[in-house]
């Protein structure tokens, strides 16, 4: 038996019946395509195996090994399914990971109002030629603050999934799961508006929200490299890129008091767990201003050195 057959049988599987978006089945073929490479094109014997796991080790960060192992697990798993092996290796493989807590990044909140007061800057500056890419420019961002949204989910909603009289947004996010975000600022409904007024024979053309100069799709790099232009600009020397405006609306909303259970919601986690991490977070940045705010230090006391 070709694993290399089995591979192509399964990704057609997993996008066909179980519906997975295209950006896990490129993750599942290339980690699938690595295995068979390092291991062979036949059904890897246990010793064989244990090695392949040592080298992922090895070679890649904990994120990154736990990944790949789930996605041979996984396609292993459907080959005992179909009846084409009597039994998945992996069943007396074990592997523990030690789980590490990475915390994510956020930026500051002067950061976020420099960097959104300089793009608003640029609007007033900008020809009238130009003036419809700074509108689009500014509504990506505002829109990846309002909703949290993963920039891919930003880059990929659609004209139909965006209600400009309500400011509804019906977001598709991880495994075609959809959510509705509500953008409650008007404000930033109105930019929608006017961006979309400026550009909609571009975005009902493409049946994109977010289109670039060529009328095509404005692409999760394109947006990467958008604000780091910004940044610059408005002199913000840490890197920003459009995940950590997630983490920050996040963070935020937490420390204003919002219930982790919304949170989840709004930002489309499957587990509650996922988003719990936000709570160290704030937590971080309540010991922040207690140290550097806190009254005491103002205080003359006479006590221990």
């Amino acid at each position: 038996m070709a694993l290399s057959t089995e591979v192509t049988a399964y990704l057609e599987y997993c996008r066909f019946r179980k519906e997975l978006d295209e950006k896990t089945l490129k993750a599942y073929r290339i980690d699938l395509r690595q295995y068979i490479e390092a291991c062979g094109n036949a059904v890897a014997d246990r010793e064989r195996m244990e090695r392949y796991v040592t080298e992922l080790h090895k070679r890649f960060k904990q994120k990154t090994v736990k990944r790949k192992l789930a996605s041979i697990k996984a396609f292993y798993n459907y080959l005992e399914e179909m009846d084409v092996i009597s039994e998945t290796p992996f069943r007396r493989i074990k592997v523990k990971f030690k789980e590490t807590a990475i915390l994510p990044r956020i930026i500051p909140r002067e950061d976020i109002e420099r960097f959104l007061n300089g793009i608003y800057a640029c609007l007033g500056r900008a020809k009238a030629s130009q003036e419809r890419f700074v509108l689009r420019d500014i509504s990506v961002v505002e829109m990846l603050f309002a909703t949290g949204a993963r920039v891919y989910e930003i880059s990929n909603i659609r004209m139909d999934c965006v209600s400009l009289d309500s400011g509804r947004i019906r977001i598709m996010g991880k495994g075609g799961k959809e959510r509705y975000v509500q953008i409650v600022d008007e404000s930033v409904r109105k930019l929608l508006e006017r961006y979309y007024q400026a550009n909609k024979e571009n975005i009902r053309k493409s049946g994109y929200f977010f289109v670039n100069q060529r009328g095509e799709r404005f692409t999760e790099q394109s947006v990467r490299l958008m604000i780091r232009k910004y940044a610059k600009q408005a002199g913000i020397e840490k890197q920003i890129t459009p995940h950590m405006f997630r983490h920050s609306l996040a963070t935020y909303l937490i420390e204003e008091g919002a219930d982790v259970s919304c949170i989840q919601q709004i930002l489309g986690h499957s587990s509650i767990k996922t988003t719990q991490i936000y709570i160290h977070v704030a937590a971080k940045t309540q010991a922040d201003v207690l140290k550097n705010y806190h009254p005491r230090k103002q205080m003359n006391i006479l006590g221990v050195a």
